[in-house]
């Protein structure tokens, strides 16, 4: 996206955005709408931000936390300035954003449900964070240490790849009265 000075065009990607927000048609979290707009249409991280403050400081969107993750959401006020300026962004961008939606939004949640990370805590002690995100919110969350590095690569590995068939399994551990 080339952005200057011109007006139209900062209107175009802010209605965009916009656009793309309401048609999520819930809370969405930063890292998830920034890989979903950019994946959708070419547009840059500092004029995502940019758009995204303008956007909260007009009242179409509010940010909030939630489970330690910025979380964006449509206003009353969003969704009336959609409805009142939708016809200013060219129909074949609009169509564009339509087609790529589904396929990408999908893809991105399907990412961003499952996630692990290690961190050091010292030179042989290393800290593994294992997560289940559904709706926004974290439906399972496990912490643990690891005694090393390559312990710590090969459960966050594992969990990434397998944690649908780990997750079950913890739970029936932890409901078994054995």
């Amino acid at each position: 996206m080339k952005l200057n000075s011109d007006d139209q065009t900062l209107a175009e990607s802010k209605i965009l955005l916009l656009y793309i927000i309401d048609k999520v048609g819930k809370p969405i979290s930063h890292n998830e709408l920034l890989e979903l707009v950019t994946s959708i249409v070419d547009m840059n991280y500092f004029y995502f931000e940019q758009f995204l403050l303008d956007l909260i400081e007009d009242n179409y969107i509010i940010k909030y936390e939630q489970d330690s993750m910025q979380i964006y959401e449509i206003t009353p006020d969003g969704k009336n300035a959609i409805n009142l300026t939708i016809d200013i962004v060219p129909g074949i961008l609009k169509l564009e954003v339509d087609s790529k939606f589904k396929e990408n939004l999908d893809t991105i949640k399907d990412k961003y449900s499952i996630s692990a990370e290690y961190s050091p805590i010292s030179e042989k002690s290393f800290s593994i964070r294992c997560k289940i995100i559904e709706n926004n919110s974290i439906i399972f969350d496990l912490e643990a240490d690891a005694g090393s590095g390559e312990q710590a690569k090969k459960i966050v590995e594992n969990w990434n790849n397998n944690a649908a068939e780990i997750y079950p399994k913890i739970l029936e551990l932890l409901i078994d009265n054995k």
